[in-house]
């Protein structure tokens, strides 16, 4: 029995990760905005209202079918390494790996940039309108999250006694605030009012003033305060010693958000849409290539052969994610080959009986893989707050709570629109608040790494290779379903699982977001300290006592992890007759969506 209904309507659906984000952007459909107004004002209200997940400063991939052009973008919101950042730079700080907290570890913010591309190739609002629900919340309040609560409680003592500005910002009488109380944020309250009155000021057309606000962002007022900060003010990071960054004014002034053209792989009747290898995308139609060979629908849902076989195809494909993924625009990544059937046929061929225990990334054209380094987990001394540093992932990382990460928001309308993102970094937990702004900076650069001849090696202006992976699928030449999910390295399992679920097993959109969860962590994760558990599968509690005891009998190291914790689905699209559907995960208690 489904926990939700599958929402369905005629004007649009906006599914998100926070209901006062899904219903920020209803309000812009009602009044008469389209899908991709709807996406950016919502994803303005995440900022303010998962503050411990993403922020203006943090990193956004977006992909929107634009019924007018009947074609699939892609917009990088990938900001780049700042130009100060080479190997060397970290190698003469005594690194062997990028921080995952801190300011060393920051690339240009890429967010805010993002979104007013979104809005001013395919909206029809202004800045003032999309960032007023955003304004609303960060100047009234908002019930503060039990997991933001949580985290910003576990770190108040770094923010009373080093990271100052985080402390003014998210601490009251130098104490954490409770879950649901309401807390405001009045200097990112201001910097979104100065934006919007930068941009009033430019005057002339719409096109004109979305442009104004961006020149404001990146090189501006808002740069402004980040070149002084990052770059003057050393701050403690998870080296245990205070750091400045690498990030400038001239490192801001001289990007913008890029349009490109997607990935795109076909699966059983359906034409799949991701980003590029900057991203984890692709590795989600390298497992479709893979399971295309197997006949999952005569597989028992959520049974061992089910479970065995997907995690398996995940394994080669995420090895090959490990070796050969990184920026096209800076490292010859041999994606054509990496999706191709001869390809495909060749691994599948690895897929046996038997839980695989090592990583197996394959040689395209006959080239060599070259690994990065495997960490070992980090040992538990130091306070609470300390440790928490070490870990790179933006959630509070006990072994009774699944990790997590990252924002999801996607919007379908009556017209045809659709579009859907994955807005991340940016976190409480990873960097400072920038004095004055609100916010702090994004993490992202931790996901480089420090191998010269790795197509992921940090360099100036290159793009780290992030997990952040919304999905975008047509049906018959038509817009059908847009969705995406929070969980760092987990999104294209997690949402494969939804995928599967719905195509193969012929689940509806909420039944298949609501199906029981599962991924390996067998390949090493992006965030620092890069750690890795080979042969594993993390199944919800409530997976049948069978099918563990069958997966551990072929090899796998089966980890239970607490019922309905893995994943915040979220997912809109075409019904085929008319109709838009809105569906969410229940995980969480926080993702809604909304259909009218």
């Amino acid at each position: 029995m489904l926990s939700r209904p599958e929402l369905r309507g005629t004007r649009g659906a906006v599914a998100a990760t926070h209901w006062l984000a899904a219903a920020a952007g209803m309000d812009m459909l009602s009044q008469g905005g389209n899908a991709f107004d709807a996406a950016v004002a919502a994803a303005f209200v995440t900022q303010v209202v998962e503050p411990h997940l993403n922020g203006p400063a943090g990193d956004v991939p977006i992909l929107a079918y634009d019924a007018r052009t009947a074609r699939v973008d892609v917009i990088c919101g990938q900001g780049p390494m700042p130009r100060a950042a080479t190997v060397d730079a970290f190698r003469d700080r005594g690194l062997d790996a990028i921080p995952g907290s801190g300011l060393l570890a920051a690339c240009v913010p890429g967010a805010f940039g993002a979104w007013m591309r979104l809005l001013r190739d395919h909206g029809r609002m202004t800045p003032a309108q999309v960032l007023a629900p955003a304004i609303g919340y960060a100047e009234k309040g908002y019930p503060v999250l039990p997991k933001a609560a949580e985290m910003i409680d576990v770190l108040a003592p770094l923010f009373r006694e080093e990271w100052t500005e985080s402390g003014r910002a998210y601490l009251r009488g130098g104490r954490a605030p409770a879950a649901g109380t309401r807390l405001d944020n009045p200097d990112l309250a201001r910097t979104f009012r100065l934006l919007v009155e930068e941009s009033e000021a430019a005057g002339g057309d719409r096109e004109r003033r979305i442009d104004a606000a961006v020149t404001a962002f990146h090189e501006g007022f808002v740069a402004e305060a980040i070149d002084k900060f990052a770059t003057g003010t050393p701050m403690l990071d998870a080296t245990g010693q205070h750091n400045a960054g690498l990030l400038t004014g001239e490192d801001m002034a001289s990007w913008r958000a890029t349009v490109e053209r997607p990935v795109v792989g076909e699966y059983r009747g359906h034409t799949v849409h991701k980003c590029g290898p900057w991203s984890q995308g692709p590795v989600f139609l390298q497992q479709l290539a893979l399971l295309e060979g197997f006949e999952l629908s005569g597989m028992r849902p959520g049974g061992a052969d089910h479970l065995h076989t997907v995690v398996e195809c995940a394994k080669l494909a995420f090895a090959d994610r490990e070796a050969w993924y990184g920026d096209p625009d800076h490292t010859d990544v041999p994606l054509e080959a990496l999706l191709g059937a001869e390809y495909a046929d060749g691994r599948r061929a690895l897929v046996g009986e038997r839980a695989a225990m090592e990583l197996r990334p394959g040689s395209p054209h006959g080239r060599v893989p070259v690994m990065p380094p495997v960490s070992e987990p980090a040992g538990a001394e130091g306070p609470e707050w300390m440790r928490q540093l070490g870990d790179g992932i933006p959630a509070i990382v006990r072994l009774t709570q699944a990790k997590g990460d990252t924002c999801c928001v996607s919007a379908t309308d009556s017209e045809g629109n659709m579009v859907v993102a994955t807005p991340s970094g940016g976190w409480l937990k990873s960097s400072p608040v920038v004095p004055g702004l609100g916010f702090p900076l994004g993490t992202r650069g931790q996901m480089a790494n420090l191998v010269p001849d790795h197509p992921n090696a940090v360099a100036p202006g290159k793009r780290p290779r992030t997990t952040l992976s919304p999905t975008l699928v047509l049906r018959d030449g038509e817009p059908y379903m847009a969705f995406g999910t929070p969980g760092g390295d987990q999104q294209d399992q997690w949402t494969l699982n939804f995928f599967l679920r719905h195509v193969d097993f012929r689940a509806g959109a909420q039944e298949a977001v609501e199906a029981p969860a599962f991924h390996t962590d067998a390949v090493p994760s992006s965030f620092t300290p890069h750690v890795a558990t080979p042969g594993s599968v993390v199944v919800e509690k409530g997976c049948p006592d069978e099918v563990v005891e069958e997966l551990r009998r072929r090899g796998h190291v089966v980890r239970i992890a607490p019922a309905h914790s893995l994943g915040k689905v979220c997912a809109t699209g075409h019904t085929g007759d008319g109709l838009v559907f809105g569906a969410a995960s229940p995980r969480g208690e926080q993702a809604y969506a909304v259909a009218r």
